[in-house]
């Protein structure tokens, strides 16, 4: 309609750029995504210019009602998104889960009542109503489950069966709805009747899907049977129906608003949680996925108060990214942490490894169907895409207070739709990046996890090892700490290696590592497949071809800092360029920049660029460096060289 008027679009093809518009109302949509959805089989060599010019109509038509913009490579229908019908119906839904149940019947029943038959009925194309209209579907099925469960509640079975009779006569193979309308029945006294509508979608099933009923209806079936009680529907009472067109999934009450705590007391148990196991008495499942944490954790003082005071940031959402070189304790830091606090966080805790600088890493998808499926969500119900089940799990989370702990991120990318948006819950995010994307994008807060002090790496030797035999050799102890740059995976190989060893003493241990030769490969625990090496490497290998070309070649630098300007000469690049690649390094934890404009190495990664230029880079290629090097001292002086 445009102010009151029906506007005709006819039956072709401008009715589905149409519909696809709208349906993303506010969103930009590139033209080559709807030439996928508005033809079914191989767009022909026109379709652009044919979306382009039915984009010209459909503002002509849509003159002060609404305006299609030109944003980029797409277009983008802006205008009130309360404005259409599915929106409103989002809208309404989602007030339905904050209401009390009378409140609740009345928001849903006008919500369902803006459905005029399936959703896009009259669009063309199998592909555009398969793409945007399954969940809409799914949406207005899941409204009808929450308004029968509501009616259950309130003991009004005679409107249950009424709705879900009409309902189930033209989809009779909905479990969830023939389990509502069995209760109902059973309720009324009508248990012949019940039982008869189990059989009958029993045969629907295995004529047409050739399968049986799931558990979940067969045990309500079972309960009829046996004459119990009405209970809650053991089934999911609602779902999320996504977040609507111009709302941040998540972001508050909206659309996008999802499952909620149980109701009160009434009449009979209250509503079941989304997604549950299918028992009728099933509770909603608590996570506890956090790994065991080390014994001997000590020091991190200054990063424990840090994260404590994230706390006293709740109930809003929040993040806070621990980055840090690899092998400096993140995940220990984290997951102890994250033990200490799991009291602030009763309903449960969520940990995944995202593998960010292995190959290949998690995918996002990947890990939220995992998070899905230990929230409850039966695997025939994690949606396909992406989107779809990071608003379906940030629905699951809101109303809940949860801690979600992703370890070893390689991109704000791959943790950003793992990321709970609902006040009480916090995500602890651990990287070897400072992932700047999430501080500047999604207000994160950023912890830097450095080497020990040298007290606290004293005192995590002499957990590992006995105080009395760190005691016995200070100078030694303190010499393998130093040796060790105070890294708590490089302490803890030595550790190892020394526990392994009981006669050799701490200054004959020492003695070892003092070869800068050898010292890498001494640093390893071979049985465990553990080494600063190791570590490293996973750092070196995630960085653009520049940064390791100019990492590599500061290893034929004699000290342990450089500034920009000889590290230009070094690799032979103008300022600008070496400057970017230098943020680089910073940003990766392999070099870090100081007060007075200087980069600074630690022992460990300067022995590691020095290995690295030597095997990769050719004798010419060191020799010409070596000598840019040498000319740009002479004409600066020494700096600091």
């Amino acid at each position: 309609m445009n102010n009151g008027r029906l506007l005709s679009l006819g039956t072709g093809r401008l009715r589905t750029v149409a519909a696809i518009l709208i349906s993303e109302v506010n969103q930009v949509i590139t033209v080559g995504r709807m030439i996928d959805l508005a033809w079914d089989a191989d767009p022909p060599a026109r379709a652009r210019g044919v979306v382009h010019n039915h984009v010209h109509r459909l503002r002509r038509l849509l003159v002060g009602q609404a305006e299609i913009a030109t944003r980029g490579q797409g277009y983008v229908l802006i205008a009130d998104p309360c404005a259409v019908d599915v929106n409103r119906f989002r809208y309404l839904v989602s007030g339905a889960h904050e209401a009390e149940p009378r409140t609740a019947v009345a928001k849903l029943r006008q919500a369902l009542g803006l459905w005029r038959g399936e959703a896009l009925a009259d669009v063309p194309g199998e592909r555009v109503r398969r793409t945007l209209g399954v969940g809409l579907t799914q949406a207005r099925v899941a409204a009808l489950q929450e308004l029968g469960t509501k009616l259950l509640l309130l003991g009004r079975y005679g409107e249950l069966i009424t709705e879900l009779t009409a309902w189930l006569a033209e989809h009779p193979l909905h479990e969830e709805l023939t389990a509502l309308l069995m209760r109902a029945l059973q309720a009324s006294g009508r248990q012949a009747e019940a039982l008869d509508h189990y059989h009958r979608t029993r045969r629907h099933l295995k004529d047409q899907l050739g399968i049986d009923p799931g558990p979940a209806l067969n045990e309500t079936y079972l309960a009829v049977l046996g004459g119990k009680p009405a209970v809650a529907p053991p089934f999911a009472a609602r779902t999320s129906v996504g977040p609507g067109p111009g709302h941040r999934a998540g972001s508050g009450p909206g659309p996008g608003s999802g499952p909620r705590p149980r109701s009160g007391p009434g009449p009979g148990p209250g509503p079941a949680d989304p997604y549950d196991s299918g028992h009728p008495s099933a509770p909603p499942p608590v996570v506890a996925q956090l790994p065991p944490r080390i014994a001997d954790f000590c020091g991190r003082v200054r990063e424990t108060v840090a994260l404590d005071q994230q706390l006293d940031r709740l109930p809003r959402p929040d993040c806070v990214v621990l980055t840090g070189a690899g092998g400096t304790g993140k995940t220990t830091l984290a997951v102890h942490w994250a033990h200490s606090h799991k009291d602030e966080f009763p309903d449960g805790q969520l940990f995944a490894d995202l593998r960010g600088f292995e190959r290949p890493p998690m995918r996002p998808a990947t890990v939220l169907a995992m998070f899905l499926r230990a929230l409850g969500v039966p695997e025939a119900r994690i949606p396909e895409t992406l989107a779809e089940r990071s608003a379906l799990y940030r629905s699951l989370l809101a109303g809940r207070r949860m801690l979600v702990v992703l370890d070893n991120a390689g991109t704000a990318e791959q943790a950003r739709p793992l990321l709970p948006a609902t006040p009480g819950c916090l995500a602890v995010v651990t990287s070897r990046r400072r992932l700047s994307g999430l501080v500047v994008r999604d207000g994160a807060a950023l912890l830097t996890v450095g080497p020990f002090t040298a007290e606290d790496a004293l005192e995590l030797l002499g957990n590992a090892l006995g105080r009395f035999r760190v005691a016995a050799d200070r100078d030694a102890a303190r010499a393998l700490v130093e040796r060790c740059d105070r890294l708590p995976l490089a302490l803890r190989i030595a550790a190892a290696r020394l526990m392994a060893h009981p006669d050799w003493s701490l200054g004959h241990w020492t003695a070892k590592l003092a070869d800068e030769r050898r010292r890498l490969q001494e640093l390893s625990a071979h049985d465990a497949d553990l080494a600063v090496e190791s570590s490293l490497y996973l750092s070196y290998r995630a960085l653009s071809s520049g940064a390791a070309r100019l990492f590599r070649l500061l290893g034929l630098h004699p000290g342990p800092d450089v500034d920009a300007p000889t590290a230009a000469a070094l690799a032979g690049r103008d300022p600008e360029r070496t400057r970017r690649h230098l943020a680089e390094l910073c940003d990766a934890h392999l070099v870090e920049e100081q007060a007075q404009g200087s980069y600074l190495r630690t022992d460990l990664v300067r022995i590691y660029a020095e290995q690295l230029v030597a095997v990769e880079e050719t004798p010419t290629e060191r020799d010409l460096a070596r000598q840019r090097l040498r000319n740009h001292t002479a004409r600066y002086g020494p700096g600091r060289c």
